[in-house]
């Protein structure tokens, strides 16, 4: 039987990086992705930085009296990201803000923005003829950069893979036929696309092993002017501005009915705070710029569904999650979905750890029962507070010979492996 050809993917041989200066395409379409963007572009420059040219493929023979390569400034990225991928050293050649949006319906409003976008990225990447490319999670318009990627000769990584074992899985095909490594977040994701002809690896959620925020409730208190004696209840509506449109009214009805609390407002990257202002009138919702501070001193959340309500899980924060799309999405979508559960941490643990109300059920009349049961001492929030423990397990959990070793540091590492002098991925035919 004649053998699969490969892909060669020995960066020295590339006569636009006879130097070995690495141009890396990293496309990441909204505020989790970009934070995880984030992570990968450090943790990338400290992986490269440790092991020089010997595992990139800059061959000794080109100059032997050459140092190792060790300075980042050998690694250039550009692509698709905001706030913290640029303050990573990423060249953003188009924001995460312009590509946040939400739903099948939504996304065909979109589609020419999106469609220019996307023509403007491509024509960087032939102009800058990028080593190699990485996208991260937004699905609807990565799959056509990895596409795009592939017909030339690019090789190129999912991080954070689409979530298609939730809905059109036969979406599977994409990955097989455009991607050469799937790193994926999930404990059982990496046997869902194994099965199906992907080449994954789990190498652990970038928030299972952040730390705790070190400001403590005392300071954070006088910064924000907030009472230390009451619960603070933080709001998370989704960090895209349809998802706030559809989510925020209610939560904030709801907050109206707990008015003995004080509630906490995280600010989204891919948001304006001003946009935010609008929906608050009564009760006094305080906005704060970062996430987990927030959560890690609250008492428990309204979180929309997504990245968020693992960061909930991760700050031991309790929660009811709630989401809402447009009439029209939901009726289009509802068939296609393929999950018993919503909320992540229902689906890692395999039971429902946290309540989910979804589009109908998303009322404040119920949300507020939720909250009660959680806010009090009592069976109900043990048990949340136990089966979120259990979630952080499964999230940090992986069969890596360093299980202390940051995802993003597993991640990079696979990366740079797979780019060794020694190093091939089949192509598939």
């Amino acid at each position: 039987m004649q053998a699969a050809p490969t892909l060669d993917l020995h960066w020295g041989r590339n006569p636009l990086s006879y130097n070995c200066n690495v141009r890396i395409l990293i496309s990441a379409g909204e505020a989790s992705g970009e934070m995880y963007g984030a992570q990968l572009i450090e943790a990338l420059r400290r992986a490269y930085a440790q092991v020089g040219t010997a595992a990139i493929g800059c061959p000794a023979e080109q100059s032997s009296a050459a140092p190792a390569l060790s300075s980042t400034s050998d690694l250039a990225f550009f692509g698709v990201g905001g706030d913290r991928m640029r303050a990573a050293g990423c060249d953003t050649v188009i924001d995460a803000k312009d590509l946040a949006v939400v739903g099948i319906t939504e996304i065909l409003s979109h589609l020419p923005k999106i469609l220019g976008l996307y023509n403007h990225l491509m024509r960087e990447a032939d102009r800058r003829k990028p080593d190699l490319a990485i996208v991260i999670d937004s699905p609807a318009f990565n799959w056509r950069v990895a596409r795009q990627m592939k017909k030339r000769g690019i090789p190129t990584f999912y991080y954070v893979a689409p979530q298609f074992w939730a809905w059109r899985q036969g979406r599977v095909r994409l990955l097989r036929d455009y991607i050469d490594k799937a790193l994926v977040i999930f404990p059982f994701e990496e046997k869902f696309y194994r099965d199906r002809g992907v080449d994954a690896t789990f190498v652990g959620h970038p928030l299972a092993e952040l730390p705790n925020p070190t400001i403590t409730r005392a300071d954070y208190a006088e910064q924000f002017d907030l009472d230390p004696k009451k619960f603070w209840i933080t709001l998370m509506p989704g960090s895209r501005v349809k998802e706030v449109r559809m989510n925020l009214p209610t939560i904030i009805e709801s907050a109206a009915l707990l008015g003995s609390n004080e509630f906490l407002l995280p600010v989204a990257p891919t948001l304006d705070r001003d946009f935010l202002r609008k929906f608050i009138s009564e009760p006094k919702i305080t906005l704060v710029p970062d996430a987990l501070p927030a959560l890690f001193h609250s008492r428990a959340g309204i979180i929309a569904s997504g990245t968020a309500t693992v960061e909930a899980a991760i700050m031991n924060t309790p929660f009811v999650m709630v989401y809402r799309v447009s009439p029209l999405t939901y009726m289009l979508g509802k068939p296609r979905v393929k999950i018993p559960r919503f909320a992540m941490v229902n689906l890692i643990a395999g039971d429902e750890v946290v309540p989910e109300l979804v589009q109908h059920d998303f009322t404040a009349a119920k949300v507020v029962s939720c909250m009660e049961t959680i806010l009090a001492d009592g069976p109900a929030r043990q048990r949340m507070l136990e089966g979120l423990a259990q979630v952080r397990a499964q999230l940090g959990r992986t069969t890596n010979s360093n299980p202390a070793t940051h995802p993003a540091d597993r991640a990079a590492q696979i990366i740079l492996t797979l780019n060794a002098p020694d190093a091939s991925i089949p192509l598939r035919q």
